[in-house]
């Protein structure tokens, strides 16, 4: 469902990330399959140094399907970018992505903190984060960070995925299907 980022997947990507309803949302945006290949080139040097962690989200057929990152890397926390190609919108790819990246950052990779910042015009992502049960506003409780995200315009709702809370709601889930089964 994903994978280390590849510059061979550049030409699929940038197909998928030019539509009208993804590119406002992807962060790191290309004017054409050549930078982008040189994006991807920059950010697996900057996986290497510890940086940033970014891979690609696959279709069941191992095609690219869009990206999911986490950006700005400090204090085992980081801000979580992901975007997925229109033909994919509203088909599970994204929570599915998600799932697995996190265990891989919380379980693998020693991440504590996953920060969404997610802009308050974008009520479609808002909804999407708020349906998750790990996933708490943090607009109040991270008020230093809130007001750097927000300090040109007040645009971005902040909310936060800690590992406690990711494993509790995971624990709890397995434990629930395990009493499921016994009865």
């Amino acid at each position: 469902m994903i994978k280390k980022r590849d510059v061979h997947e550049s030409q699929a990507l940038f197909e998928l990330m030019t539509h009208p309803d993804v590119y406002p949302y992807v962060r790191q945006k290309a004017s054409s399959s050549e930078e982008l290949m040189f994006m991807i080139k920059q950010m697996i040097e900057a996986e290497e140094r510890g940086e940033i962690i970014s891979r690609t989200i696959l279709d069941e057929w191992s095609c690219p399907a869009g990206t999911i990152s986490l950006f700005d890397m400090q204090n085992n926390s980081g801000f979580l970018g992901t975007w997925l190609g229109k033909p994919y919108h509203g088909l599970g790819y994204n929570q599915a992505a998600k799932e697995a990246f996190f265990s891989e950052l919380f379980y693998d990779l020693g991440i504590e903190n996953i920060y969404l910042r997610i802009r308050k015009a974008n009520v479609r992502s808002q909804k999407a984060a708020e349906k998750l049960p790990y996933v708490v506003s943090a607009n109040e409780t991270n008020k230093t960070l809130y007001d750097e995200i927000n300090k040109e315009e007040n645009l971005f709702n902040l909310y936060v995925i800690t590992k406690d809370l990711y494993t509790l709601v995971h624990m709890r889930n397995q434990d629930e299907a395990e009493n499921a089964l016994e009865a």
